[in-house]
C-alpha cells in the first residue's frame, strides 16, 4: 500500500460503507483506504437492534457485520466528518484532522429525528436507530415501565410495539395516519395488520397526534393529546422517521439537504452546478438517484438489500473510466418480523392506484397482495404467503399489467380495490371486481 498517495476515503462506518469498501478490494483497489465512522464502533447489523436486541435474545455486540474480505485499511471511528472541501480534495474531521482524498464514497446513511416538541429534555424518551440507542432502551424496558407509549407507527414503531407486547409490557401505539404502516402499504392492508395489533393487546391510537410530553423530577410520566386528552406512560420511544446525515455537506457545493445527496445514474454525487463530480460516489440511505424503476424519479430507499447492492455498484463504477460508469437500477425489497407474521415486500408502492389480494385471504391473515399503478405491477406483499413472490417480483421488475398472474389452481376470486393511499376512509369502500373470466 503506497502511503503517499491520498488514496479513496469511504465516509460512514455502516453497512453500505464496510461492503463499498470490500467491494473496492474485491475490484482490484490496491491503494490506501481509509473509513471513517462518527460512532466508534466497527460497522453493524441495524434491522436485529429493533428485534433481537430490545428483546434481550441478542447482546447489541453481537450485531457486528462480518468481513468479507481482507481490507487493509485505516479506521478513524468515533470522529464523525463535520466538512467537505472539493476545491482542495479535503475531508475535515471533528478532531480537527484533515484527510485528503482521490476518490471518495459517501454512505453516511440517516438519523433519526429527535422528539421536537415541548417536553424534549425529559428522561425516558427514547429513539431507536444506533448500537447505543438499542443498549440503553433495551436496558429501560428491562426496568419494567408500567406503559410503554409509542409515538409513530412506521417500521420501527411497530416492530418495537411488537417486542414490547413479547416482553409482556402495556404498549400504545400513536399515528396520526389511520392505520399502522399506512404510507407504505396503504390504509386496506393496514387496517389487517391494525387488527393484528388490537389482538395483540396493543393500545392502538390511529388519526391522532401527541402535542407535548410532560413529566415530575425530569422524567417522562404522561403524552398530551389534543381536545386535552392525556396517556400516561413512563417510557417513550419516537419513530418519527430519519433524516439523512448530509448536514457536514453544507459548504461543499453538492445537492444535498435533509432529504439526501442527489446522485446521477451511475451513483456520482451532483454538483451545485449541475454536473456530477467524478470523484465523489455516495451509496445506501444517504443517496437519492434515479431509479429506472420508477421511470428515473428521483429517490432513496432505507433497505438493507439497496445498501449492500448500491455500495457494491457505486464500487465497481470507481475503479472504472469515466467511459465505463454503469448506470444502477434496483428491485426494492424488504422484510419485517412482527406480531407473529413474517411480512415481506418487494417494489416500490408510492402512487399505487390498485390492490389485489391474489393469494390467501385477509381475513385469514395470511395472503399475497399486488400493487398497481396506471395499469402496471409495481409492488408485491406477503402476509405469511411468501411461495408466490419470486415470481411477483419478476413482474414488478418487468413492468407487468396488472395484476400478472391470473388463473392459478390456488387463487382466490380476485378483488381490485385502491390500496388506500390518497383518500383512506373512502377509498376502503370502492371496490370493483375483477371480471368473472379472471377468476378461478
Amino acid at each position: 500500500m503506497d502511503g503517499q498517495r491520498p488514496g479513496i476515503v469511504v465516509v460512514g462506518a455502516s453497512l453500505a460503507g464496510l461492503r463499498g469498501a470490500e467491494a473496492l478490494r474485491d475490484g482490484g483497489y490496491d491503494g490506501p483506504l481509509t473509513l471513517v465512522g462518527d460512532e466508534p464502533h466497527q460497522p453493524y447489523d441495524r434491522p436485529p437492534l429493533s428485534k433481537h436486541v430490545l428483546a434481550g435474545e441478542l447482546p447489541p455486540e453481537a450485531t457486528a457485520l462480518p468481513r468479507l474480505t481482507r481490507l487493509r485499511a485505516q479506521w478513524r471511528l468515533g470522529q464523525p466528518a463535520i466538512a467537505l472541501d472539493r476545491e482542495r480534495r479535503v475531508l475535515r474531521l471533528a478532531d480537527g484532522a484533515a484527510l485528503p482524498y482521490e476518490k471518495l464514497l459517501i454512505a453516511t446513511g440517516a438519523r433519526a429525528r429527535p422528539w421536537p416538541g415541548a417536553g424534549a429534555g425529559l428522561a425516558g424518551i427514547f429513539t431507536m436507530r444506533t448500537l447505543e440507542d438499542a443498549r440503553a432502551l433495551r436496558s429501560a424496558l428491562a426496568r419494567r415501565p408500567s406503559r410503554v407509549l409509542i409515538v409513530g407507527a412506521g417500521l420501527i414503531g411497530c416492530e418495537a410495539a411488537s417486542c414490547c407486547r413479547d416482553l409482556g409490557l402495556a404498549v400504545t401505539l400513536v399515528d396520526p395516519n389511520p392505520t399502522p404502516l399506512a404510507r407504505l402499504l396503504g390504509t386496506v392492508i393496514g387496517a389487517t395488520l391494525a387488527e393484528r395489533m388490537r389482538a395483540s393487546g396493543v393500545d392502538l391510537r390511529p388519526d391522532t397526534k401527541v402535542e407535548a410530553l410532560s413529566g415530575e423530577a425530569g422524567q417522562v410520566r404522561r403524552a398530551h393529546l389534543p381536545v386535552g386528552a392525556v396517556i400516561a406512560a413512563d417510557l417513550v420511544i419516537v419513530a418519527l422517521g430519519a433524516t439523512r446525515d448530509t448536514s457536514w455537506l453544507a459548504a461543499a457545493g453538492l445537492v444535498a439537504d435533509a432529504g439526501g445527496l442527489t446522485c446521477d445514474a451511475a451513483c456520482r454525487a451532483m454538483t451545485m452546478a449541475g454536473a456530477p463530480d467524478p470523484d465523489i460516489y455516495a451509496a445506501g440511505d444517504v443517496a437519492r438517484w434515479p431509479n429506472p424503476l420508477t421511470g428515473g424519479r428521483l429517490g432513496s430507499i432505507e433497505h438493507w438489500g439497496n445498501a449492500v447492492d448500491q455500495a457494491r455498484h457505486a464500487a465497481a463504477n470507481m475503479c472504472a473510466p469515466a467511459a465505463g460508469q454503469v448506470p444502477y437500477a434496483h428491485l426494492p425489497s424488504f422484510w419485517s418480523s412482527q406480531f407473529g407474521l413474517n411480512i415481506k415486500l418487494v417494489g416500490l408502492t408510492a402512487g399505487a392506484d390498485a390492490l389485489a389480494v391474489v393469494q390467501g385471504s385477509r381475513a385469514s391473515g395470511r395472503f399475497l397482495a399486488v400493487y398497481g399503478r396506471a395499469g402496471r405491477t409495481v409492488a408485491a406483499l406477503s402476509f405469511d404467503q411468501a411461495r408466490w413472490l419470486p415470481a411477483y417480483a419478476d413482474a414488478v421488475a418487468a413492468g407487468a399489467a396488472f395484476p400478472p398472474i391470473l388463473g392459478a389452481t390456488d387463487q382466490p376470486r380476485i378483488e381490485v380495490r385502491e390500496p388506500g393511499f390518497t383518500s383512506p376512509r373512502r377509498s376502503a369502500d370502492r371496490a370493483a371486481a375483477v371480471p368473472e373470466t379472471a377468476h378461478v
